[in-house]
């Protein structure tokens, strides 16, 4: 699939370093088949350290040599960046944005004549090889592109293809969802340190309690509810701990959270 493609990455933040990373680990291409650029000179800097191999370029040029473009810029700096390479852009490129809340019809709008997007979610967790991806095609992508966009994001964690209508949703839940995870990681190892844990011990055991229990829903193939009420003994310690819970809307807050970030993804939909 990837045989002699030429993959151009313009943004290398902090999603953009991650993806190019799991590229390489897996050997998706060669170094010297990757071309990069960034406004801020001190990334591509340490790019070329981290990876002699890999090239960088300006914008236009970097569109015109890549067979595969990965547009990492923030959202707010996509309309632009549109607007500068839409001559350079050419049918036979596969696009992927990893931009929240743009759409591939905007992305299709801005450039010069019919084009193949995949609009992509990533999430922070990919950092450790363990993201969650959303993927959607465009109106003019194939089916085997949009497999080649599964095939890069792989690389970096799993992956799921949805509708582009239920993006903002993804947004909302797996996008941001390592925020609030992170927020309530932290809560729990408060609460350890309050009981008299010290911070370290009370911050380990609650990362691997969150990773333990996740990878045990994934993989078990039972239902969340399922799994709680295997914990959950008559008049034990966790039906207290849930009691509070419940007591705090947790499940309610939660779900506010999720729905204030898509509606978030949203807005700025409509801003493009």
């Amino acid at each position: 699939m990837f045989d002699n493609q030429k993959i151009g990455m313009i943004g290398c933040g902090k999603m953009g370093s991650i993806l190019l990373r799991g590229i390489l680990r897996c050997s998706l291409v060669p170094q010297g088949n990757i071309r990069v650029a960034d406004a801020v000179k001190e990334r591509i800097e340490e790019i070329r350290e981290g990876y002699p191999g890999v090239r960088s370029a300006e914008n236009r040029d970097l569109v015109r040599e890549s067979d595969i473009l990965i547009l990492a810029v923030k959202p707010q700096n996509m309309p632009a960046l549109l607007n500068e390479i839409s001559a350079d852009v050419n049918p036979r490129q596969l696009i992927i944005s990893i931009a929240a809340g743009i759409s591939t019809k905007a992305i299709e709008k801005h450039l010069a004549g019919p084009v193949r997007v995949v609009r992509v979610m990533p999430n922070t967790p990919a950092l450790v090889e363990e993201g969650a991806t959303a993927l959607a095609a465009g109106s003019s992508a194939t089916a085997e592109d949009l497999e080649t966009a599964v095939r890069i994001f792989e690389a970096v964690g799993s992956t799921v293809t949805v509708s582009e209508n239920l993006m903002d949703a993804v947004t909302g839940l797996s996008g941001s969802g390592p925020g609030y995870v992170f927020v309530m990681l932290e809560a729990l190892a408060d609460a350890g340190v309050l009981l008299g844990l010290p911070r370290d011990i009370a911050l380990k055991l609650a990362g691997q309690t969150f990773l333990g229990a996740a990878k045990l829903c994934l993989q078990a193939g039972k239902h969340p509810g399922e799994l709680k009420d295997m914990v959950t003994s008559p008049g034990g310690t966790t039906i207290a701990g849930l009691k509070a819970l419940e007591e705090g809307r947790l499940r309610a807050t939660l779900i506010r959270a999720v729905e204030a970030a898509a509606l978030r993804s949203k807005a700025l939909a409509g801003d493009e």
